[in-house]
């Protein structure tokens, strides 16, 4: 058993070797600066100038989207290997596999349907409503 794991043993001992040995020499032969300028604490990238600060607001909308798109790769990394197979999958006489990807489909079409109601795909800015408008007195 101890002989299956030995390669593994061996290219970790190697790359934490590798890693300490980087680091170590980086450290010894790199160059210091004690003096700390406001040019260098800057940030720089590209040689573009910061048009903006880093810490800004970002709006949670862009987070939502961001989950709905990595549940959209989700739901391409089912879909994919059905659709490979869908063939072997159906030879057997049984509709079923297709039944159950409809079916998923159909709940992820439920799920973007609600998400599309609550806006979460609306990126224009809205006006704040006054509590209470819009409702019947």
């Amino acid at each position: 058993m101890a002989q299956q794991f030995l390669p593994v043993l061996m290219i970790l001992l190697v790359a934490t070797t590798l890693a300490v040995f980087l680091l170590a020499v980086a450290a010894l032969l790199g160059q210091r600066t004690r003096l700390k300028t406001s040019a260098r604490v800057e940030s720089y990238e590209s040689g573009v100038p910061l048009l903006d600060r880093a810490r800004k607001r970002i709006s949670v909308k862009f987070y939502l989207v961001a989950l709905v798109f990595v549940v959209l790769d989700v739901e391409v990394a089912f879909l994919y290997p059905w659709a490979v197979n869908y063939r072997d999958l159906v030879a057997t006489g049984s509709l079923v596999p297709l039944w159950d990807m409809l079916a998923f489909l159909g709940l992820l079409a439920l799920a973007y349907a609600y998400l599309w109601r609550k806006g979460i795909f609306d990126w224009g800015r809205r006006t704040a409503r006054a509590p209470g408008a819009g409702r019947e007195q």
